[in-house]
């Protein structure tokens, strides 16, 4: 079971020259990208949940061993607020399975305002079947207690980790078997680019916590000029040199090459 290295979206426009050669216009990008990443954390859900259709686009236009995440509709994590769960959960569920063995973890991203509720999370928890992958995102620190750990560990849900200024913003707790890495943003040059020390105490972190085989899904958010390609190959490279096994990523830019 590999570690599986990619970014949050994919399609940037900044990242022509980068990733994208001048010229290859954009419905080609995810075709490209595929090519050089095994998996991504898809966005768009979050903003407005693909029709099943798009979904299944996606999968027959990516190769076998790609892998999907999906980062929850903001209806459900937003707006309702976990409230009310299973209509929104089960819609979401029912449009993603156009990705058939592609689809990944589904990422809830909670709101920074919304305080814990670990009956609310459990609530929504339970709504998704036992074989679909969880991870989830608070982003209040009221969320770090025993309680919501127990009911992430009995709910076989990921606790997603996240760094923020190559610092981690969430605790590192193992929750399942498997892992979610979130970077959003580093503090190297060029910004938000990160520095090969943060990269490598971040290898050494999952690598401790997850030793040998598992699943480990890690994401660079942190977009603007490319930066997340330039991080996710460098981190690539390291954690290879620490003895995982990773993904495919770029042995070089395509664009530059």
């Amino acid at each position: 079971m590999p570690w599986h290295i990619g970014t949050s979206g994919w399609q940037y426009r900044d990242w022509r020259g980068v990733l994208y050669p001048d010229g290859l216009p954009q419905r080609l990008w995810l075709e490209q990208y595929a090519a050089q990443f095994a998996t991504v954390e898809n966005n768009n859900a979050f903003y407005r949940l693909p029709s099943r259709e798009i979904f299944a686009s996606w999968h027959d236009r990516t190769p076998a061993d790609f892998v999907c995440a999906v980062k929850a509709s903001r209806f459900l994590t937003h707006m309702k607020r976990l409230r009310e769960p299973a209509e929104p959960v089960a819609r979401l569920l029912r449009h993603a399975e156009g990705l058939g063995d592609r689809l990944g973890p589904v990422l809830l991203q909670l709101p920074g305002t919304l305080r814990a509720d670990a009956e609310l999370l459990e609530t929504c928890l339970r709504c998704f079947p036992a074989g679909v992958r969880v991870a989830v995102e608070p982003r209040h620190d009221s969320w770090w207690t025993p309680a919501v750990r127990t009911v992430l560990e009995r709910n076989n849900a990921g606790l997603c980790w996240a760094d923020a200024g190559s610092r981690p913003v969430t605790p590192c707790w193992r929750t399942t078997d498997w892992g979610y890495l979130r970077l959003h943003h580093g503090r190297a040059n060029p910004p938000p680019r990160y520095g090969r020390q943060a990269l490598r105490t971040w290898v050494e972190r999952l690598a401790g916590t997850w030793p040998g085989d598992h699943d480990i899904y890690i994401y660079f958010n942190n977009d603007p000029g490319g930066a997340a390609i330039h991080d996710a190959i460098a981190f690539g490279r390291l954690a290879a040199a620490a003895g995982a096994t990773v993904t495919r990523t770029p042995a070089r830019l395509p664009a530059a090459a």
